[in-house]
Order: structure tokens, then C-alpha cells, then sequence
């Protein structure tokens, strides 16, 4: 049986009962024993295979197992507004206790990157006076967001001394902020059939980033379709999306097949071919360039949109947010002084409002990120982006967000067929010191980026707040037949 470390002291992480109950009494705490780094512990038990449950249950043995929280038995959000309840009730009686840990704590996360992105759009939406910064861990396929906050991309070791080591670096984690995005996509209702997204296996929509406005919103309109959501590493759509919703299909129907993280992405890659990724685009027809597909426009500055130029040979845009993508590659690299004087390009930062839009050919396009330096075909950097849809080009297309893909329909009958993307708030992110996300303000995000030497050719290079939620603290809910393994 393993040792466990000597030096952990389970006290620096640990939340009392009472803060997270309020029928549990306070007669046993006292100031001084105020934890360091209290942490509150989601975990996905279904991703990763069986490491999601293995964590579950050694975090819950290390810890006060009433603060780690199975996300397939109760929801961040109902976790949250009951410890926020809690804890505005204690600080009114004067329970300095309670006001010192809410002030340090911190939330961890483990799941893929939709997991990740459901909890910060919980987090995003109740506006806490004093929203904790999260940490990620990563038990899915891609691990884009942990990636890119120094967290890794490979599934954790899940014995004590893996978990002791990653809250120590949870407790020596500097926060970050990080932006977010909200998605809006709006046409007129069709002459028949329906337009909802379709999720892998004709299954519910996956996640609260995507979905139909109430007819109450504000953001209805009478005659329309509207869908809105939110995203925190990218949205894309194209081939891209559509070898990830292949897979996901995949996943659903053989899900015996997909134990393992290597196994995984081995057959993203062979989706990839088949799909027509690595085959000229005059071969499928259901994923021809993006350019004969939509229009598109940036907003460069507030209020101003401008039409973009797509290259013809485009068959997928990605808006990042992260310089992370596909597994940690970064698609936007990094422009020399020159590309950034010329286009107006600055680096990829992870809170500076702006998006970052990348087009790709191909996947053998995409090999480029594996080069150094390499970097997919950047088209523009913008407060915002349109995209609008031609009147009957396609019947459908594919798109993603956070790795969460979909199938949707098109009005072939409708030339109005608009999605937009605008900054919508920031979260608190906990980040490994170090790590490849840099903030506009972080003193090593600067005098790195100015590689005039890099080989960096390119030849093709008012909506009210309260609407623009992620719907994740209030619409999201997980139906009791659903299975929440496909947020990994």
C-alpha cells in the first residue's frame, strides 16, 4: 500500500461541514484554524473512463467528502447558491470564520473542457460578489482549458500523492483573468422542419453553451429562431467541427472503445481522413470552403463591422479565446513586429477582449501547428464576429464549441441566417506559474513576443447583460436519462 506524503496537511484545504450546511453546528472551529487554500471539489465521474470515479473517491478520502461534489448527482449551481446562501447568513451573525474562507476560496474542477466550461459559466452567471478563481483538471480528450492554465493535457494519476501534488500547486496557483464570449445565431423560422442543433446521435444538446431563447427573453424576436450560448476556448465551424461530431457518434454508439486518452485521439486522427479532412474539398461537398458558404465580417472597433476577405481554400474558422486548440496546439502563434505592425496583430492574450480568428485548409494544414512556429492562416483579430450565412448554400453545417460539436440545419429558404460573437464578461482563472496563457497586464507577457528572426509566412494571412448568460446557473439541468460522459 502507498505511502501517503507526510507533509500533507489536509487542514490547508479543508471546508467545515457547518459552511456547507447550515443544519451542521460551528462548535468546533476556530479562528486560527481558518484553511489557507479552501478548495471546493467538482468532478465529472464519468469522464476519463474510470479515473473520474477513482478521484472522486481518493479527494473525498483526503478531504471532508461533503466538498467534493459528483457532478452526476447534484450541479454546480445548486451547490453554489446553497454554499453562498450559507455563507452570506453566517458573515451577517458575524461568523468571522466564514468571512476569511470565502475571501480564499478556490474551486477545482475535474472533467473535459465542456465539464470546465459548464462550471465557469455557472460561476460567470450567479455574479458572486467574490467569485473564487478554478482550477481544471484534465480528464478529457482535447484538455484545451487545463492545458492552457499550466494544468496538462494528460489524465491524472489518481492515487493520494497525485491529488496532494496538484492542491499543493492549486495552493502556489497565481490567478488570472480570462475572458468569455456570447454566441447569438438568429433566421427566420422555416417553411417546414425544424432547425434545433442537433447533438451526436440526435441526443439533447450536450451543454447550456447552445440553446433556444424562451419566448419571454428579450432576444426573441417574433418570426425567428434565436439560440444563444457562451464559450471560453473557442468556437468553430467547418471540417473541423465536423470530424469532432463524427467522433462524439462514434463515442455514443462504442463507447467500450474509448477507455483510454491515447486510443482517443488516435481515432480523432482516423476520423480526420475519413471525413475528408486530408482530401481536397471537391471531394465532399458537405464541407466545401467556408467562403461560398457565408459572409463575414469583424467589428475592429465598437460598433464598426467590416467585411473579411476568406481565402477560397478554406474549410474551417476557428475564434479562439486561448492559444490552445486540438490538444494544446496554438493555431494563432506568435505575429513578428513586422505582421503585428502591418495587420494590426498583437499576441493572443487571454483577457484582452479581443478574438482571435484562424482559418484552416485542411488537416494537413493543421500539421503546421507541429512545426516551430507554425501557425494556421490568420484572418483577423476583433472585439467581434458575424457570420452570415448565403441564401440556400447548404442545407447544414457544423459547428463546435469547446469541443462540444453539433449538426445544424440550415432554412434553405432564408438568406437572414446570422451568428454573432461578442464579449460578454470575465472569470477567475488559477494558472500554474509559467504557463502558455498570458494576461495583458502579466509582466513576462511582454518582450517575449517580438521574434523578428521567426518564419512567420503567411500568403493568405447591446444586448442587456442579464441576457448574455450561459444559461448555466439557471436553464441548465441534466435530465435524469441523460449521460453526462460526453461533457469529457
Amino acid at each position: 500500500m502507498e505511502t501517503v506524503d507526510s507533509n500533507f496537511n489536509e487542514r490547508e484545504f479543508y471546508i467545515p461541514t457547518y459552511i456547507l450546511s447550515e443544519d451542521e453546528s460551528s462548535d468546533d472551529v476556530d479562528l486560527a484554524d481558518v484553511p489557507t487554500c479552501p478548495v471546493l471539489v467538482f468532478i465529472n465521474s464519468r469522464s476519463g473512463g474510470q479515473l473520474g470515479g477513482d478521484l472522486l473517491h481518493t479527494y473525498r478520502s483526503l478531504l471532508n467528502r461533503y466538498q467534493v461534489f459528483d457532478l452526476g448527482e447534484e450541479t454546480p449551481d445548486s451547490v453554489l447558491r446553497r454554499l453562498y446562501l450559507n455563507l452570506s447568513k453566517l458573515k451577517s451573525n458575524g461568523d468571522e470564520f466564514a468571512t476569511l474562507l470565502e475571501e480564499r476560496l478556490r474551486i477545482i474542477v475535474a472533467g473535459g473542457d465542456g465539464t470546465a466550461g459548464w462550471l465557469l459559466g455557472v460561476v460567470a452567471d450567479l455574479k458572486l460578489s467574490q467569485p473564487p478563481p478554478i482550477a481544471t483538471v484534465p480528464l478529457g480528450t482535447g484538455n484545451n482549458l487545463p492545458f492552457a492554465f499550466g494544468w496538462g493535457k494528460k489524465n491524472p494519476g489518481t492515487d493520494p500523492n497525485s491529488v496532494i501534488s496538484f492542491l499543493k500547486q492549486v495552493m502556489d496557483a497565481k490567478e488570472m483573468k480570462i475572458d468569455s464570449w456570447h454566441l447569438l445565431m438568429r433566421f427566420r423560422a422555416p417553411n417546414e422542419g425544424s432547425c434545433d442543433p442537433i447533438a451526436p446521435l440526435e441526443l439533447p444538446h450536450s451543454l447550456h453553451a447552445f440553446h433556444r431563447v424562451s419566448s419571454s427573453d428579450e432576444l426573441n424576436v417574433e418570426g425567428c429562431h434565436t439560440f444563444r450560448g457562451g464559450f471560453w476556448n473557442y468556437f468553430s465551424m467547418g471540417i473541423d467541427a465536423q470530424v469532432s461530431y463524427a467522433f462524439h457518434s462514434e463515442r455514443k454508439m462504442h463507447p467500450e472503445k474509448f477507455k483510454n486518452q491515447r486510443v482517443n485521439q488516435g481515432t480523432y486522427a482516423k476520423l480526420g481522413w475519413t471525413q475528408g479532412s486530408f482530401l481536397p474539398s471537391r471531394l465532399h461537398s458537405s464541407s466545401r470552403n467556408i467562403g461560398q458558404l457565408v459572409k463575414v465580417k469583424i467589428m475592429k472597433r465598437q460598433g464598426e463591422w467590416q467585411d473579411v476577405h476568406i481565402p477560397s481554400s478554406i474549410r474551417s474558422i476557428i475564434c479562439l479565446n486561448l492559444p490552445s486548440f486540438s490538444g494544446g496546439l496554438n493555431p494563432w502563434g506568435k505575429p513578428n513586429s513586422r505582421r503585428r505592425r502591418d495587420r494590426d496583430l498583437t499576441p493572443p492574450f487571454a483577457d484582452d477582449r479581443l478574438i482571435e480568428v484562424v482559418g484552416f485548409k485542411d488537416a494537413w494544414h493543421g500539421m503546421v501547428l507541429l512545426a516551430p512556429n507554425g501557425h494556421g492562416t490568420r484572418i483577423a483579430q476583433a472585439h467581434g464576429i458575424r457570420f452570415e450565412f448565403h441564401k440556400g448554400a447548404a442545407d447544414h453545417t457544423f459547428m463546435r464549441i469547446d469541443g462540444e460539436p453539433w449538426k445544424q440545419p440550415l432554412p434553405v429558404d432564408d438568406d437572414t441566417v446570422v451568428v454573432e460573437i461578442s464579449h460578454l464578461r470575465q472569470v477567475k482563472m488559477l494558472a500554474t506559474h509559467g504557463c502558455i496563457s498570458k494576461g495583458v497586464d502579466d509582466p513576462s507577457s511582454h518582450g517575449n513576443h517580438d521574434a523578428d528572426g521567426e518564419d512567420d509566412s503567411d500568403e493568405e494571412d447591446s444586448v442587456r447583460d442579464e441576457q448574455r448568460k450561459f444559461g448555466a446557473a439557471e436553464t441548465f439541468k441534466i435530465p435524469d436519462d441523460i449521460d453526462i460522459s460526453h461533457l469529457s
